[in-house]
């Protein structure tokens, strides 16, 4: 037992008055603010206009936030959030009604990263549509920041003790003391750390390839969606596995090969590896 790691922190940072800072939310602002830096860096880099940067944030923000949440909503828990019109409001707004029949802000209580990932890419096609800057340019520049904001999302469900592990008995094993009742004194996979630390690694491997783009003649250059693939396959062959070390998140996964979570990121790590391939079909869809 003393060789595990006794994981029991306060979910909130600090307090201002009555309002609170949660550390699920922090992290959230700081990865966001990570890709942020990130992409104006590198839109400067490729000589893209101020002015088209200035929307793109808010593109991101909403498409991020929209999918992940509606993708938690459809593809984990559809029999709850479609049942009644009450539920439905509730994908849609941070509320919960509770069993006496009042309203609790709760604020959005599942966001599943899959659904996030296509929320982007949709906002991004918008912001595109609307800018008329290349499309693969973009998701290329985007894909080089996202495993920041990954790692820091992964951090937070870890400070929030969710998306638990099975149990092990591996020496670096986290006991969630937070997690309710039926996970206390069990040694389990911290699996969000896991994939923190992956996405942390993925970031310098995207950004080691970026810089030698920008010193050697290749064709693997900002627009090519190369980027963009690297990001998808690297990220989702990462959460493929790594979800063998978790618990089912819903019931219904019970007695499946795959959960959920695995069988969401096989799409995207065949598109990856699509874009990787540089196939001139996928860059003409995006042309301008």
């Amino acid at each position: 037992m003393l060789s595990y790691i006794v994981w029991n922190p306060d979910e909130v940072v600090f307090h201002l008055g009555s309002f609170s800072i949660r550390w699920y939310s922090l992290c959230w602002l700081l990865g966001l603010a990570c890709a942020f830096f990130i992409v104006k860096y590198l839109y400067k880099k490729e000589k893209i206009k101020d002015e088209y940067f200035d929307p793109l944030f808010i593109y991101c923000f909403l498409g991020i936030l929209i999918g992940a949440r509606l993708g938690h909503c459809l593809f984990y828990e559809p029999g709850y959030f479609l049942s009644s019109g009450e539920h439905i409001l509730e994908m849609f707004l941070p509320i919960h009604k509770m069993a006496d029949g009042s309203w609790k802000f709760t604020g959005y209580e599942g966001l599943a990263s899959h659904g996030g990932t296509l929320g982007l890419m949709i906002a991004l096609f918008l912001y595109c549509k609307k800018t008329k800057v290349n499309l693969w340019r973009v998701l290329d520049m985007i894909a080089i920041a996202t495993p920041t904001t990954a790692c820091f999302i992964r951090l937070g469900n870890l400070m929030n003790s969710e998306i638990i592990g099975k149990v092990t008995d591996v020496p670096w094993a986290f006991i969630f003391e937070a997690a309710g009742p039926e996970y206390a004194g069990v040694p389990r996979h911290p699996g969000q750390l896991y994939e923190a630390i992956a996405y942390f690694i993925f970031f310098f491997i995207g950004w080691y390839f970026y810089k030698r783009s920008q010193r050697t003649e290749t064709s693997k250059k900002v627009g090519s969606g190369f980027f963009f693939g690297l990001c998808l396959t690297l990220i989702f062959t990462a959460r493929f596995f790594i979800e063998f070390t978790k618990e089912n998140q819903v019931d219904f996964e019970e007695g499946m090969m795959f959960d959920m979570g695995q069988l969401l990121s096989i799409p995207f790590i065949i598109l990856g590896i699509a874009c990787m391939r540089g196939g001139k079909w996928l860059r003409k869809l995006g042309a301008q």
